[in-house]
This record gives structure tokens, sequence and C-alpha cells, in this order.
């Protein structure tokens, strides 16, 4: 089921993501060669990512959990099958990937929107979960965004972020930078979503680096 939702400004990367020829491919070359690539070559981590990200945000069966910028909704498909009894959620604003999202996971049960995590069209402590991997790095105004999924998870609900991370090797850093401004990409430094989290009140705030990648876990107050 596809939901009509807020949209909002798209970034250059953003707008790469409308291409119908890129949702073809996404999964199955696009994602796989680049995020691996990213992870530093980490095979096993590669494999394990989706569960971990299910371990992470600890579901109960019956939770409502969202898949923010959900893609082609490989994540939302796993989410769904964790929350049985409950309800999977996945946004974008991109209708090509929502269109093979609808067309790859209809046997799942999973809801899809078409909308801007700038604005998300849920109320206050609503969800139990959200999961928002690989595109805070595309969205303007990043922190809005994680502002809004501050908003929107219920206390003891838990948020699990991937994003780019600035690496530590000399010259490196400022390398990334270079590369991906004019794209519209950003990359992140390792305390951004740590500090924005528990200056949110959030609990058990933890993060791991994987090459280039970082993954950002919490609990809401």
């Amino acid at each position: 089921m596809l939901i009509p939702g807020l949209t909002g400004d798209r970034s250059l990367a953003q707008r790469a993501m409308q291409s119908p020829v890129l949702a073809q491919v996404y999964e199955r070359a696009w994602r796989p060669a680049l995020f691996w690539a990213a992870m530093g070559f980490d095979l096993d981590h590669y494999r394990q990512e989706k569960q971990a990200a299910i371990a992470a945000l600890r579901l109960a069966d019956d939770a409502t959990v969202l898949d923010l910028a959900c893609g082609p909704g490989a994540f939302t498909r796993v989410l769904a099958e964790a929350v049985p009894r409950g309800r999977a959620i996945g946004v974008d604003l991109s209708e090509p990937m929502l269109g093979h999202a609808l067309r790859d996971n209809a046997d799942t049960g999973a809801s899809y929107v078409l909308g801007s995590g700038h604005r998300l069209p849920f109320a206050d402590a609503t969800l139990d979960g959200v999961l928002c991997y690989g595109a805070l790095y595309l969205i303007p105004d990043p922190f809005r965004v994680v502002d809004e999924i501050v908003r929107v998870v219920r206390p003891g609900g838990r948020v699990a972020l991937m994003a780019s991370a600035s690496s530590r090797l000399p010259g490196l850093g400022w390398a990334q930078g270079a590369v991906a401004g004019p794209t519209g990409l950003r990359v992140f430094d390792r305390a951004d979503f740590t500090s924005r989290l528990s200056a949110a009140g959030f609990t058990e705030v933890e993060r791991e680096v994987h090459g280039v990648l970082q993954y950002v876990t919490g609990t809401a107050p």
C-alpha cells in the first residue's frame, strides 16, 4: 500500500535516486558494491547488517516501526518479518524506489509512504522504533530529520542510524569532503549523531564505525 505523504527539497544526490534505472539495479548491484566498499570490504558485517539492525531496534512482535528513506524496501521487508503482529512502514521521496518496494515486498504487509523525513506524517511519540540507513548524508538539513526521528519515537523506543563517518587518516577526511560536497553528499563527524541524541535525553547511545560508515543507536527518554 502506497500512501501520499509530505515531500520537501531534494539534493542533487536525492534527485539521482529518482532514476527508474537506478531503482532497478539498486539492491542487486549498486548498494552491494558501494556499501561493501564503504564498510572497508568487511564481508561479514555486510552479510549481517540487516539482522544487526533488527537486534539494535529490540522490536516486540507487535511493534510499529519506521524505515526512513527505505528505497526499494529490502530493510522494510526484514522489519515487517520481525513484527508479524505489528506494522512496518517505509517512507521515501523516490516514486521509482517505492514502486519496486511495492512490487517486491507486497507479501509482507508493509505500508509505504511517499514523503520527506523533514516532516514525518506521524504524531509525537507514536513509533516503537525508527531505522534510517544510508540516507542522512544525501538529505539537505539532515539534523532536522534527526530531530523529526527523535520527535516520533515513544519513550523507551529505539533509533538506529547509519551514515557517513569522517576518516581519521591524515588527509583522507578532507578528501572525503572535497569529493562528496559537489554531489550533495555530506561527511559527518563521528560525534554528530551521538551528541545530538544524548542532548535529546537518549540513553544507551552507542556508535560503531565500519570503514567510512557509522552506526548509531539509542533509547528514547
